[in-house]
C-alpha cells in the first residue's frame, strides 16, 4: 500500500503546539498534537494509536478549536487500508 504524502502545515502546526502547551489539555489531546507535529517534515505517519485519539478528541464535545485542528491534522495523516480502521471485517 503507498504511503500517505499528507504532511501537518504551519497553521496546524501552531495549533498543536498551543494544545501541548495547554496545561488542561488531556492525554488524547497531546498524543493527538504530538502526531500531528510529528508530521511537519513528511515521511511520517499516524499510527493507530495516535489516530484512536485523535477520534477521541474529534468526538470530545469540549475540545478546543486548537486541540480539534490538532487532531484533524494527526488523522487526515492516518494511512487506512485493507485491514484497518473501522471497517475491519471480523
Amino acid at each position: 500500500m503507498a504511503k500517505n504524502p499528507r504532511k501537518t502545515g504551519p497553521v496546524a502546526a501552531s495549533d498543536a503546539a498551543r494544545v501541548l502547551n495547554d496545561p488542561k489539555a488531556t492525554d488524547d489531546e497531546r498524543a493527538a498534537a504530538a502526531s500531528a507535529l510529528s508530521q511537519v517534515v513528511g515521511g511520517r505517519q499516524t499510527g493507530s494509536v495516535a489516530a484512536s485519539d485523535a477520534g477521541r478528541v474529534l468526538n470530545d464535545p469540549k475540545a478546543t478549536d486548537d486541540e480539534r485542528a490538532a487532531a484533524a491534522s494527526a488523522l487526515s495523516q492516518a494511512q487506512f487500508g485493507p485491514g484497518k480502521g473501522k471497517n475491519k471485517k471480523k
